[in-house]
């Protein structure tokens, strides 16, 4: 039996392919991969998909000694989305620390919220800090600040697009831990040469130092969410 802990399932799903991965995050190498070419390039052949996962859930159970309960989706389709939002302040304090950084991201994110009230955050990453007229990459607290802006991209997809997906893997009992988007991870890694399935798990660690993650807040109120940022880290 092995440490649950130090492996990851991988889903890659396209309208052309799926493909899986069992990754040891402490050696960072597959120890078990299989795909398989979909007959349908229109869309998203989910009874493929259920006969994929079928054949190789059991494969990976038995590799770790424990059922698979959570895994990484990974999706590249044209039903995935980006916008852009951008805001601007004027900071009378005179320097931008992280609290104030938090606190614009937060606003950023409740208006695609409100806007796009049908529809799953996959990605929030910063594109562009503008701090008294001139561009950054990343964030920088000790400058002195009299005008603030952010650029802002959301990469999305509609809850009924995953939901279908959700459902063919709770015949198996699985949760989705976090979907991501191929071309956002291959993006990152435009000047690299690395194995995908390092890809993604470089990405859950937060090598995208502008990307902004959810995670939920230690709270007894369901449904409550507090903003922490892979930029701070």
């Amino acid at each position: 039996m092995t440490d649950e802990l130090n492996f990851h399932t991988y889903l890659n799903i396209t309208n052309e392919s799926f493909e899986i991965y069992l990754f040891d995050t402490s050696n960072s190498n597959n120890i078990y991969e299989d795909k398989i070419l979909s007959n349908n390039e229109e869309q998203l052949d989910l009874e493929i998909l259920d006969k994929f996962l079928d054949k190789n859930i059991f494969k990976i159970e038995k590799l770790i000694g424990k059922f698979v309960n959570n895994i990484f989706l990974i999706i590249e389709s044209n039903e995935i989305k980006k916008i852009r939002f951008g805001t601007k302040k004027r900071n009378y304090q005179e320097q931008t620390n992280l609290k104030y950084l938090e606190n614009t991201l937060r606003e950023v994110k409740d208006l695609f919220v409100e806007n796009y009230k049908d529809q799953k955050i996959l990605h929030i990453e910063v594109k562009n800090y503008l701090i008294n007229g001139q561009n950054y990459s990343s964030f920088n607290e000790k400058i002195k600040v009299k005008n603030f802006s952010l650029e802002v991209e959301f990469i999305f997809v509609a809850n009924n697009f995953s939901s279908k997906i959700e459902k063919i893997l709770e015949k198996y009992q699985i949760k989705i831990n976090k979907i991501l988007s191929q071309s956002f991870i291959n993006n990152t890694f435009t000047s690299e040469e690395v194995q995908f399935s390092k890809k993604i798990c470089r990405i859950i660690n937060g090598e995208n130092y502008n990307e902004v993650e959810i995670v939920p807040k230690n709270t007894t109120k369901k449904g409550f969410f507090e903003r922490f940022f892979q930029l701070f880290n």
